[in-house]
């Protein structure tokens, strides 16, 4: 019975890893997608979409049944709930990236575009949304509490970027008005890059449960409320 225990969550480990890289590489070819004004690539992305999905469908399946058959519990349960909830945030980091790549397909990126993505810190933003994926991936295959805290750290920078982007896009609008639509779909990049951020830091708290048994979940609202 042990073993059969065993070799069921080092199999939803697996598919949660393989879940994990599937999701990373479909944001970082939405990125490459805008950067580069490839619309090959965007397609791309927008084809492995159902992919992502029916994978969702298959993990939620197969940690549903092992619930079920084994009756987990302790760090064995925490695990499982875990990685449930992991897999329904990746998915939806999935979807944004989806997102993404078809504003490259809907829209004819300009060389004077590229220039504007520059000013707004696109690439900044991009980046550290791939950071912290990988960071939290890392912390969960460490089981390193630290390094996975420092993803929320990072989600403020994100924030602020984001903020720094909407301001900006608002003052460029209004100074070219030909760009209005541009703007606002740019503006919905920026978005979900910043939604982005907040779904990995599910997967930070979520993998923070699985190791440490600590519930932060509402925790930030908590602290800002007492503080008001």
């Amino acid at each position: 019975m042990l073993k059969f225990v065993e070799n069921e969550l080092q199999n939803i480990k697996n598919q949660i890893n393989e879940m994990w890289t599937l999701v990373y590489q479909q944001l970082d070819c939405a990125y490459r997608s805008v950067l580069d004004a490839d619309q090959k690539l965007a397609n791309k992305v927008v084809a492995r979409e159902k992919r992502v999905n029916a994978f969702e469908l298959k993990i939620d399946s197969d940690i549903e049944d092992f619930i079920a058959l084994y009756n987990p519990v302790a760090v064995d349960l925490r695990f499982a709930l875990a990685m449930l909830k992991i897999n329904s945030n990746l998915e939806r980091i999935g979807d944004y990236a989806d997102s993404i790549a078809r504003f490259v397909i809907r829209n004819q990126i300009r060389p004077e575009n590229k220039v504007l993505f520059n000013e707004l810190q696109l690439q900044d933003m991009f980046d550290m949304v791939l950071d912290m994926l990988n960071t939290t991936y890392d912390g969960l295959q460490k089981r390193d509490l630290q390094l996975t805290k420092s993803v929320f750290e990072k989600d403020e920078t994100l924030d602020i970027l984001n903020q720094n982007a909407i301001n900006a896009l608002s003052v460029h609008a209004t100074e070219h008005m030909e760009d209005i639509r541009l703007c606002l779909e740019i503006a919905g990049i920026f978005r979900k890059l910043e939604r982005a951020g907040d779904h990995i830091n599910n997967l930070a708290e979520e993998t923070i449960f699985y190791i440490d048994a600590e519930v932060l979940k509402h925790s930030k609202t908590l602290k800002q409320d007492k503080t008001e």
